[in-house]
Order: structure tokens, then sequence, then C-alpha cells
């Protein structure tokens, strides 16, 4: 097994929960109480925040693509951006380092192809419903996402900053994702991306009828196959 570099922080919860995946995954695979090599370099979630409230992604390239040179120096050989939403920055993450970085969209449409899905519904923050790093990725592979509307749209986002980045987990927050789900499956998903981080604290797939794709779970499980391989 080789050391998988985190970055972290973005939020605190889902880099707990990608931590949590990869230990499990490697105490499975090689039994207890092995734990997984693992670096994290945790950025500072208001920063990045407040520069994607300022649209100053020139900024957010340079501040992930050091936080990746950071990990490959300490001896990662590959690396997660631990959010979908900052995927926005993986170019740059790309051409700061030599080794690989795992891309969320691409790990996740390999899972929805491998259910013979082809449109999906996509949950995330508004940058990862809106802009089109995501949903262009999906159509790379054959798969039509759909989105919720605006009013929804601003509903799933405002519920990741100010309760699921917090680790607050209401059930009325619940009732509200699984509503727009519903809807997105009435309009012929048939299948949903949890596709923000964070999202998988609140809903599981015993909640919702269509298959439920958890881009944390999904994404870390590739890179421990990955580093079993290098």
């Amino acid at each position: 097994m080789q050391i998988i570099g985190l970055i972290g922080g973005i939020t605190p919860q889902s880099t707990i929960m990608y931590y949590q995946v990869l230990n499990g995954l490697a105490s499975d695979r090689f039994g207890d109480p092995h734990s997984c090599k693992v670096i994290i370099n945790s950025v500072d979630f208001a920063e990045i925040a407040g520069l994607q409230k300022q649209n100053r992604w020139d900024l957010l390239d340079g501040l992930m693509a050091e936080a990746a040179k950071s990990l490959e120096a300490a001896g990662a050989k590959c690396i997660l951006i631990c959010a979908n939403t900052m995927h926005l920055t993986v170019d740059a993450v790309k051409n700061a380092v030599s080794v690989p970085v795992i891309h969320i969209a691409e790990a996740t449409s390999e899972q929805i192809q491998l259910k013979k899905l082809k449109t999906v519904a996509l949950l995330g923050t508004k940058y990862t419903m809106e802009k089109d790093f995501f949903i262009n990725i999906l159509s790379s592979f054959g798969i039509k996402a759909l989105v919720p509307n605006l009013e929804d749209r601003n509903k799933i986002h405002d519920i990741i900053y100010s309760e699921l980045s917090k680790g607050l987990l209401l059930d009325a927050s619940k009732q509200i994702y699984l509503q727009i789900m519903d809807k997105l499956v009435e309009e012929g998903a048939e299948g949903v991306i949890l596709g923000c981080t964070e999202i998988p604290l609140l809903i599981k797939q015993a909640d919702v009828s269509v298959p439920v794709f958890d881009t944390t779970t999904i994404h870390a499980t590739k890179a421990f196959n990955l580093s079993l391989n290098l």
C-alpha cells in the first residue's frame, strides 16, 4: 500500500469521512489492526469559502496547487481533493505534481456505468450543479445529468454551507433533500449523485428508491485501490 495524500478541510466533516472510509478499507483488506497510509493537508475552510464567494478561482488554484505540492513532497503517491466543488481547481493541482490526481467525477461516472444508468440527478453545491465541470465528465461517459430547479438548488446549497459543513444533521433538511430527489426521479433520474462530500452524512441508500452514488466513498475507494497497485 502506497501513501495517499488528501487535500482536506473542505470541510473537516467530509475529510473525517474520507479518513474513516480509507481506514475501513485497509482493515477489511489486510485485517485488524491495519490502517491506511494517509497524509492530510487540511486547509482553512473559511479562506476557501470566502474566495469561492468572491469568485477568485485563480487564487484557489494557487492555494490548492501548493497543498498538492506539499503532499507530494511528504511522500504521497496519489492525491485526492476531498470536495466535489474544489475539483474546479483540479487542472492546477494536476499541473503542480507528478503523481496521479484522482478525479471524483470520473470515479463516480465509472460506478454509474457499471449500473448501466443513462440519466442521473446531480445534487451538490451551486458551483457543482451550475458549472459544467462535473456535468461534462458525466456526458463524456454517456451519462445525462439532471439538476434541480433554481429554488431547490438554493435550498441544497444553503443546507450544505449552513448545516452539513458544521456537522449539523437536521431531519427537516433531510426531508427537503428527499423531496427534491423525488422530483428529479419523476423527471427521469435513474439514480442520484450525492455530489457534495458532506451530503452522505445526511442521505443514505436506504432513504432513496433509486441507486445513490456516494461520491465520498467512491472517491476514497478508487484511491485505495490505486494505492495497492502503484
